[in-house]
């Protein structure tokens, strides 16, 4: 049997978790899995830093799925916008083996989320002291600090996106 593939579904920003029940619900057991991944981030409400879970690609959910075919048939059913991302004809194009690899590096496998990294800032180089931006350092592009975000270029959905992320840059020396 064929090893099951990701593929990512277009549907409108803001309506991500409501598409992940609808298509959970859908497709049954021909998707193994369905998720939109998310990244944490401090936030200040009401005087005090609490941690929040933001989209990490608004917009898009992910389906795990051995029959794509199965997934474009439920989608054109659907009453809503939703188009499978690489879908021309009979041909479906999965995430490749290296925006797998991203996802998979830097986001918890159970519940897709990218963790919140913790670094310090040296001269002109961020060094990561925890989390999943340690030892990429090099993927950083930008550092809001005031929203203690970064953001990381990376090949995802057949181009390179800028995506956010979570570091807190707990010193400057």
């Amino acid at each position: 049997m064929a090893q099951a593939k990701l593929y990512v579904v277009q549907v409108r920003s803001g309506t991500e978790d409501r598409m992940c029940r609808l298509l959970e619900r859908a497709l049954g057991d021909a998707a193994e899995d369905v998720f939109t991944p998310s990244y944490e981030a401090l936030r200040a409400q009401r005087g005090e830093w609490r941690t929040v879970s933001l989209r990490l690609l608004p917009g898009y959910v992910f389906v795990q799925t051995r029959c794509p075919e199965t997934v474009l048939e439920r989608l054109r059913a659907a009453p809503v916008f939703a188009r499978l991302l690489g879908a021309e004809g009979e041909k479906f194009m999965p995430l490749s083996a290296d925006e797998v690899a991203w996802l998979t590096r830097y986001a918890d496998l159970d519940e897709h989320v990218v963790r919140m990294s913790s670094g310090v800032i040296e001269g002109d180089r961020v060094i990561v002291l925890r989390g999943p931006l340690k030892g990429h350092e090099f993927e950083i592009k930008k550092i809001d600090r005031h929203k203690r975000e970064a953001d990381l270029e990376v090949p995802m959905l057949g181009r390179v996106k800028r995506i956010r992320v979570g570091l807190e840059i707990v010193s400057k020396r």
